[in-house]
């Protein structure tokens, strides 16, 4: 399974930066998990993707998706499919495809037929994307929020999207077998944990807590979603604490496992 966390910044020179302002990972070339940057920074893999899996409906995990929906409008021969919980998509047809904010492309047809199709999952139910099962977990960030066990041919992955302390996902990566790798979540320094835990994020010491609660201590980790004005303190404070198969994930590549 390959995984490419897209990037989404600018440094001042105008190169690409490691600064993560926005989520969106890309399964394999062609299923996208979060749609933050989506439009911006998928490149080649643009003509392949036609399902988006969304963790839930905060700005920097969505911003990218209207824009690509237009991107592609007049040459989608089927819809861009776009998967989340009720509540999501109930989000998203509210306040993002209302005609105000953003036209309604469920109701705006190019000559082949529908450009955008919703599909409704629910916690702890797989269900299958592209060749691959995902088994969508609710985690403690906003409501609703799901972490996803991402199994392929290859593997299983287990991605925590957004979330403060939680133990559901824990507890359904460890119990995947095939387990290769966990993508988990770190926003804020320590010294900002009162603000990590009413934004319902992870702080380097939280992360060693929640870490704790993986039973399958040989299954690389790669810390993720780092808040970009924190990121060197963040990243320092993770190396600091020396914790065994933790590494960052590097922005805008693609990690195979």
């Amino acid at each position: 399974m390959e995984i490419r966390l897209l990037k989404s910044s600018f440094d001042d020179d105008g190169s690409a930066s490691e600064r993560q302002h926005t989520a969106c990972f890309v399964v394999n070339g062609t299923v996208a998990f979060d749609a933050g940057s989506l439009a911006m920074a998928v490149g080649g893999d643009r003509d392949n993707i036609r399902d988006i899996v969304l963790s839930h409906t905060h700005l920097d995990h969505i911003a990218g998706l209207p824009l690509f929906v237009d991107d592609l409008f007049s040459t989608l021969r089927s819809p861009v499919r776009v998967y989340g919980t009720k509540a999501m998509i109930a989000a998203l047809r509210t306040h993002i495809f209302n005609d105000i904010i953003y036209p309604n492309f469920e109701e705006i047809e190019n000559e082949f037929g529908r450009v955008l199709e919703f599909r409704e999952y629910e916690f702890g139910i797989e269900f299958s994307v592209g060749g691959l099962s995902i088994l969508p977990v609710e985690v403690n960030h906003n409501e609703p929020s799901a972490g996803f066990v991402i199994s392929g041919p290859s593997g299983s992955v287990a991605l925590s999207g957004d979330t403060a302390d939680t133990d559901g996902i824990w507890t359904a990566a460890s119990a995947a077998g095939d387990l290769k790798a966990v993508l988990v979540e770190c926003a804020f320094p320590d010294e900002m944990s009162k603000l990590a835990e009413t934004a319902r994020h992870l702080t380097p010491s939280g992360l060693k807590r929640e870490l704790e609660k993986l039973e399958r201590p040989e299954v690389p980790v790669f810390v993720v979603n780092i808040k970009p004005m924190f990121r060197p303190q963040v990243v320092a404070e993770i190396k600091a604490l020396g914790l065994p198969g933790v590494s960052i994930f590097p922005v805008g590549e693609a990690v195979s496992v």
